[in-house]
Order: structure tokens, then sequence, then C-alpha cells
């Protein structure tokens, strides 16, 4: 839902914009919000890939206070912190010092997937590949000379992310076989906000 026009003509404007990283954040946010009953788009939230956290000047400035005014939110991998506090601090938006979760924004400790196993657990991780029917697969990436010696979290992350589409493909997968207790905090914390 951008900013753009509705069937009838009327302007349809988001009420609050979730800026994330790319599109497996997108689907996972979308997925455990429909396991949560909800309905992002008919709430006026609109899940923003931003195609990698340095675009989130870019992203900030069309959305928050000096484009289109909408309350903002969003997630970000350890790692990038800095590069986002630099992009909120360019728009404006925040301080170099503030806080980013009082912003709105959270931080995932490695990245999502790191989340999504952590919270599931390495052999539920592997059930649910194995029901994908790519466990042969995880098998053959384990034992490649470059992965030995990796744990198997590890692994894992790197079987995830090694496909183009595989990524957003677990990312659903991965919030469908989490227990309602399970919810990484940082993907709770975006939507409660």
């Amino acid at each position: 839902m951008r900013a753009g026009r509705a069937p009838n003509g009327d302007v349809i404007t988001p009420r609050a914009v979730v800026l994330v990283e790319g599109n497996s954040d997108r689907v996972a946010l979308h997925t455990l919000a429909t396991r949560l009953g909800r309905d992002l788009v008919a709430e006026g939230i609109e899940v923003v890939a931003m195609g990698g956290i340095t675009n989130t000047r870019t992203f900030a400035s069309r959305y928050g206070p000096h484009g289109l005014g909408v309350t903002l939110a969003g997630l970000y991998d350890a790692a990038e912190e800095a590069v986002l506090r630099q992009g909120l601090v360019a728009t404006g938006l925040a301080r170099a010092s503030d806080g980013l979760s009082g912003l709105g924004f959270y931080k995932c400790s490695a990245d999502l997937e790191d989340e999504l196993i952590r919270a599931l657990g390495v052999e539920a991780v592997e059930a649910v590949i194995d029901a994908a029917g790519e466990a042969r697969s995880l098998r053959l990436l384990e034992r490649m000379p470059a992965q030995r010696g990796w744990t198997r979290e590890a692994v894992l992350r790197r079987f995830i992310g090694v496909r183009s589409g595989r990524k957003a493909r677990y990312a659903a997968l991965l919030v469908d076989a989490l227990e309602p207790g399970e919810v990484p905090e940082p993907l709770a914390s975006v939507l409660a906000r």
C-alpha cells in the first residue's frame, strides 16, 4: 500500500511504515501478523523492504516527518546499527545518542534468520527444511569442505541464505513453525509498536 490512488481516486497514505532491510524481513512480518490474526494492509501499515540498510536515509526521508509524515518503525541487524543510525540522524529522526528501540527500531542479534533459528532450535529448523523437501540439499552443504567445523546454526544460516528466494521462503516457513511463546523479541516488538 504505497502512497497512491485508490480505485475511487482517493489518495492512499499508510498510517505507519515499517522499514526492513530486505524481502525476507517483510515476508516474516506479514506472516507473523497473519498468524496473530492481523491484516497489516487493512490496518494501514506498510512494510517496506529497502533493498539494504544503506537505503535508510532515502526511505526515512520519503516516509518520515519531512516526507509523508507517517509513523516509522523498523528491524535491523546488529552489525548494521551504525549505518541505520546514520541514516536516521541524517533525516533528523534521531540524534546520535538516541536509543533506537525508543524510536521503534528493533535489533536482531545477527539477523532475522539467526533470531528464527534460535527461537525454534536446530532440530525444529531441520524438520522445517525436511518438510520443505530440501533435507538432501542441506546434507550436501554440510559435507562441503568449507562448512566443516561450522556450528549447525551457522550451516543453517548459510543454507537459508545461499539460494535466491530461499530467505523469503524460509522466513514464512520458520515463522509458521513458531509456537506463540517463541516469537523473537524484535519481531514481536515491531508488531506491538
